[in-house]
């Protein structure tokens, strides 16, 4: 975690001649790494901020092999708010610190250079931490396919079978109060109380950090003018491997913070045992364990058949089983290899199973 460092951030940078904090009224955390592609149009979106207050955009490299560091030393030339600050760990998790220590903003928000965020992002955010009883305020993350295998997995993004119980992850009418968030904007104290982000947690440090808040009583809202695009993974492999590293790093989450762990977390890991047992040569616990699979297949042709009217193309449609099944596998694989990583977390499944 950031720690006592943190806290002594402010007075380092005044004892070094740089502009004090309330020159910048809201710092953007970006950490990048190899986001060559799509850098440029992510950039554009966070320089049309619609905010009066001056903003400052860090750009936190993890060492990119592409011309993601270029593009941004451009970038910067030509807009003075931007800075490009060096990541050596490549981690997400280290560079959102590296970020905190480094902004001179009062208010501080986390951007993915994987998302679009609307105009009014910023100012949304400001003004709903400045009515003081939240602690952070985050938006709808919205999927958005631009490619075929993008496009195949927004619609499972959308299907309740492949959000759980996020709230966060569809969009919304009205604020609600939520357990979780996809980024999201604080006041710079509230980070600095809470030591900033764990670094033990290289994946899932928002979910981390959003239990280690709650537990302190804190509260975190979603509001839906800050909903923002997100673009999903542009292959099958790739998402296999996202989830595989949610579901260990999720176990870790619920062995520290029983209370984070949802009904919902327990299906992927099921499904996981329940295909193991499968294959095992036990007579009796492979024939039960077929049937359970029979019905998880027939659940995964319904969700197919209620989500082909929704699909841009029925073709998109069509794959849906087999990229839940790859959430479902790869998060739920995940969690077990976690457990047995981190150790299992028995109290966050009496937790979770309580009525």
């Amino acid at each position: 975690m950031l720690g006592m460092e943190a806290g002594e951030s402010l007075a380092r940078r005044q004892d070094a001649g740089e502009p004090p904090a309330e020159e910048v009224l809201v710092s953007v955390l970006v950490p990048v790494r190899n986001e060559a592609a799509g850098i440029r149009e992510a950039v554009a979106a966070m320089q049309a901020q619609r905010f009066p207050g001056r903003l400052e955009f860090l750009f936190v490299d993890g060492r990119s092999e592409d011309a993601t560091r270029e593009i941004l030393e451009e970038l910067a030339h030509d807009d003075d708010r931007i800075r490009l600050l060096d990541n050596p760990g490549w981690e997400v998790t280290p560079a959102l610190n590296i970020g905190l220590r480094a902004a001179r903003g009062r208010y501080i928000a986390r951007m993915d250079a994987h998302a679009l965020y609307p105009p009014d992002y910023v100012a949304v955010g400001v003004r709903r931490l400045e009515d003081g009883d939240v602690d952070w305020v985050s938006g709808p993350q919205i999927p958005q396919g631009t490619e075929t295998w993008s496009r195949r997995l927004e619609l499972a993004l959308r299907s309740p079978l492949g959000i759980g119980g996020s709230p966060f992850r569809r969009a919304l009418t009205e604020e609600i109060e939520t357990d979780g968030a996809f980024t999201g904007m604080w006041r710079r104290e509230t980070l600095e109380r809470h030591g900033g982000w764990d670094e033990d947690w290289i994946v899932n440090e928002d979910g981390e950090l959003a239990a280690r808040m709650r537990d302190a009583g804190g509260r975190i809202v979603c509001l839906p003018q800050m909903a923002s695009r997100y673009f999903p993974r542009r292959s099958l492999g790739a998402l296999a491997r996202q989830y595989w590293r949610y579901g260990q790093y999720r176990a870790k989450t619920c062995g520290r913070h029983p209370e984070s762990m949802r009904r919902s977390h327990i299906l992927p890991p099921a499904v996981a045992s329940v295909v193991a047992i499968s294959v095992l040569p036990l007579p009796s616990g492979a024939r039960a364990a077929r049937k359970a699979l029979g019905a998880y297949a027939v659940a995964l042709i319904l969700e197919c058949a209620r989500s082909a009217p929704r699909a841009a193309r029925r073709r998109d449609a069509a794959f849906l089983p087999v990229v839940l099944a790859t959430m479902h596998l790869a998060w739920g694989g995940g969690f077990i290899v976690g457990s047995v990583r981190f150790g299992l977390p028995w109290r966050a499944f009496g937790s979770a199973l309580r009525p």
